[in-house]
């Protein structure tokens, strides 16, 4: 049987933290901030997790990484 190839899409955009969460960036955070309130521009530095719904098809994708 051969084995489970990591997702290379997730590997680049998913990163795991110590405590076992998912890390992802936000949306929204490159350009046309002037039309973007402050309080949108400022939550948007706070780094995003993955729901609970969705860890466990995305900790399959990268099971390998570390």
């Amino acid at each position: 049987m051969p084995k489970q190839k990591t997702h290379s899409g997730t590997k680049k955009r998913v990163s795991k933290t110590a405590t076992g969460k998912l890390k992802v960036s936000r949306a929204n955070r490159a350009h046309l901030k002037g039309n973007k309130s402050k309080k949108a521009i400022r939550n948007n530095r706070k780094p995003g997790f993955i729901s609970k719904s969705d860890e466990g098809r995305i900790k399959q994708q990268i099971s390998q990484l570390k």
